[in-house]
């Protein structure tokens, strides 16, 4: 796999989503700590987080690759209970529809899990996004100081 800076193609026509191994655990704590989402006010929330082979082995970990092997996103499903623990897309794949294919993709594992509904707690700046693509708020989750100093979206997909 390319690291997550390699050039991101226009369109991203042959995007791969396949089930994360240990292997890829570097490079997903890479792409997290990459984020431009997690700079300032919001950095403390993965400062010295790691995505760990223990935790892909443990949850539903899923990778978009692009056309080259980039590295262009993942989310983590935990099934119980059901959450997206994780969601990150690399910042040059922003705004292309990596984000919307892997919450789709998310969306069919959790049908497939027998599960009715998924919790979101998001990432503030992330809120539109999943109620763009069907996500109901159902509440507020409240700062848990020192790492996290403010309130964030609760949200919930219903997958039935």
């Amino acid at each position: 796999m390319k690291p997550h800076g390699a050039p991101i193609l226009r369109g991203m026509k042959n995007v791969t989503i396949r089930r994360a191994t240990g292997e890829d655990a570097a490079s997903l704590t890479e792409l997290m700590h990459a984020s431009g989402a997690y700079r300032g006010r919001y950095a403390s929330i993965i400062a010295g987080y790691r995505v760990t082979a223990d935790y892909v082995a443990r949850h539903q970990v899923f990778v978009a690759d692009g056309e080259h092997g980039e590295l262009l996103g993942f989310y983590g499903l935990v099934l119980d209970p059901p959450e997206l623990d994780l969601a990150f897309v690399a910042d040059p794949a922003q705004g292309t529809g990596i984000g919307r294919r892997l919450v789709r993709h998310m969306l069919a594992r959790a049908r497939a899990a027998g599960l009715t509904g998924v919790r979101v707690v998001a990432h503030p700046p992330a809120t539109d996004f999943y109620r763009r693509l069907g996500a109901q708020r159902t509440g507020t989750v409240a700062p848990t100081p020192p790492k996290v100093t403010w309130e964030r979206p609760e949200l919930r997909f219903d997958t039935a």
